[in-house]
């Protein structure tokens, strides 16, 4: 842990004392400023603008802050910060910034939630809706908004860096392809390996922050991979023959062949969707990064052996359920007087914002409030049938890496454990909680995996042994098929994030006994499953991503074979059943993986 560290919000004023002098007579009220903030943890300065930016403290364009306040301070570590920022980039792009709507002082309100809990002054805040209620305001909003960007969305000054980058291992690999000629010749020279295309665009703030991930990762799979970048307003021929409509846009191929086409900025994402081209194009031959690669050049394991074209062909993202629910619908069966609680109307009021306008017009509400509420409704502060509603509306919420991100860093994790304790067994009420109750609760944390610092806290004992106790018990539920497929949902994010530790950190991220129970727990569901064919796909994917290349002579390859799983899943797709729901190949595949644990 870093240990407690200020958190302080810088304050400038973007009039330089106007405001405060000529507001009164040109609005008919009075504005003391014209805000800007920035918030300042760790010796950096973060703020939003052209993206989301940093400087030394101080040393911006803006010059000296006029006000530095104290908001509190944080234990998260800066990995934990940046990665928290990294995410949330979508959100806070270049393109997506408005003055009045969308400014530096929405980003510093939701980082400070993130690090301490709690926003920043609601003067600030309020600012965009004190002149635009007044007439004219509304009248001069488009001229006060051209005089006001360029200065709030302008470069940030040259400074060292926020964080030091990984050094690039070798001489970057990237080929650049200007026009349509010359990308066919390129990708001609990834006929027998696999070829990944980043279509950027020169005003592209995201595709420059992302660049030099895509090409620390050209520099790792030299040899193995032909990275491409294509600027779409060089190369307008790509751009039109591939109908790129956002940058940055990635194009994957495997031996001539395309396999993904996706837009987004997240580097999780980015490093899953290369990770399935890797491994569908070497049949499931698994390559570990330039460190572990050091270490091991030749890592030989029996499952490498083994063709996977279905597992790796598999998109490896998060399943999530992002269906809000009707919020009337919701009111009417919490009642009067558990709707009107501030903590559910601010979260039903960001939902719908989000909704309708997009997360950017989605102001978040107070969530260590929301985390304090959930909690104690959890608890027993609500009954059953009133608590189904409060957390279907949390599931909503949870799609929103922001508060994700925030209930991933909650200090003891109260939260996620609140949630837990509705479907632990150790919990003696755990057998009177409702289906409706059980499946939302399951789709939340389902839903949790919209950040990416979910997975490894989820991991963490005693976290993590309830986890994997819970699921293993929902994915038995005999009754409600939506349960199950939900349970199955869960154990394929957390068998993507199992086998991603696994394959680029050289890591077990469940103690072996978890394992062995989530392992174990997935086999006995996928002989049972006889109803939805999504839910035994997800399944099976879960079932071999956590398996594959386990480390020889561990407890889960000796129980895998002890209960002879390979048979059991071979049986599976011959039958009747699995013939019916197509996933006769799937088990076939998951069967010779099962089965070649041996060296």
């Amino acid at each position: 842990m870093a240990g407690d560290r200020a958190v302080e919000l810088y304050v400038y004023d973007l009039s330089g004392g106007l405001a405060r002098q000529f507001s009164q007579a040109l609005l008919g009220t009075y504005i003391e400023a014209v805000y800007h903030t920035s918030v300042v943890v760790g010796s950096r300065e973060y703020y939003y603008g052209a993206g989301i930016q940093t400087s030394v403290p101080g040393r911006t364009h803006h010059g000296e802050p006029k006000e530095k306040i104290l908001l509190g301070t944080t234990e998260l570590p800066d990995d934990v910060i940046l990665e928290y920022l990294e995410s949330i980039k979508p959100i806070y792009s270049e393109e997506s910034y408005d003055l009045f709507m969308h400014n530096c002082n929405n980003f510093s309100n939701d980082f400070s939630m993130f690090l301490i809990g709690k926003g920043i002054p609601s003067h600030i805040t309020s600012l965009p809706d004190t002149v635009l209620r007044t007439e004219f305001g509304q009248m001069l909003r488009r001229e006060i908004e051209g005089v006001l960007r360029p200065i709030t969305t302008a470069p940030t000054i040259s400074t060292p860096p926020a964080h030091p980058q990984p050094a690039v291992i070798g001489q970057s690999q990237v080929k650049i392809a200007q026009n349509g000629r010359q990308f066919d010749d390129i990708l001609g020279t990834a006929k027998d390996t696999c070829a990944i295309v980043f279509f950027t665009s020169a005003a592209c703030a995201p595709c420059k922050a992302l660049y030099p991930f895509f090409e620390r990762k050209s520099a790792e799979l030299v040899g193995r991979a032909v990275f491409v970048k294509a600027d779409v307003t060089i190369a307008r021929d790509l751009g039109q023959r591939f109908l790129v409509t956002a940058t940055p846009t990635f194009v994957t191929y495997s031996k001539g062949e395309k396999l993904d086409t996706w837009t987004g900025t997240s580097k999780e994402n980015l490093e899953a969707y290369i990770s399935t081209m890797i491994n569908v194009t070497y049949s499931g031959r698994i390559f570990l990064n330039a460190l572990h690669l050091q270490r091991a050049e030749n890592v030989v394991h029996p499952h490498t052996k083994q063709n996977l074209p279905i597992t790796f062909g598999t998109s490896m993202l998060a399943i999530t359920y992002a269906k809000v629910p009707p919020l009337d619908k919701a009111r009417k069966k919490l009642g009067i007087k558990v709707a009107s609680t501030p903590a559910l109307v601010s979260m039903m009021e960001f939902i719908q914002q989000r909704q309708q306008h997009g997360a950017r017009e989605a102001p978040l509400p107070d969530l260590a409030i929301w985390a304090r509420y959930i909690q104690d409704a959890a608890k027993g502060g609500l009954s059953n049938d009133t608590l189904f509603p409060v957390v279907d509306i949390f599931r909503a919420a949870l799609v929103d890496t922001r508060v994700s991100s925030w209930i991933a860093a909650e200090q003891e994790y109260k939260t996620i454990r609140a949630l837990l304790d509705l479907l632990t067994p150790s919990n003696e009420s755990s057998a009177t909680v409702p289906y409706a109750l059980r499946l939302v609760t399951l789709q939340s944390l389902c839903n949790l995996f919209s950040s990416s610092l979910a997975a490894p806290v989820l991991c963490v004992p005693p976290i993590s042994t309830l986890l994997v106790s819970a699921v293993a018990s929902s994915l038995l539920d005999g009754e409600h098929v939506a349960t199950r497929v939900a349970a199955s949902s869960f154990a394929f994010n957390l068998a993507t994030y199992i086998q991603r530790m696994r394959s680029t950190q050289n890591q077990e991220v469940l103690e072996a006994g978890e394992l062995v129970e989530f392992v174990v727990g997935i086999v006995e569901a996928v002989t049972r499953e006889e109803e939805d064919a999504g839910g035994l796909k997800a399944l099976l994917i879960a079932l071999v991503l956590a398996v594959y290349c386990a480390p020889m002579g561990g407890e889960v390859l000796q129980v895998i074979e002890a209960i002879g799983a390979a048979q059991t899943v071979r049986e599976k797709g011959n039958s009747e059943v699995g013939q019916k729901l197509g996933v006769a190949a799937l088990c076939e595949e998951v069967a010779n993986v099962l089965g070649a644990g041996k060296l």
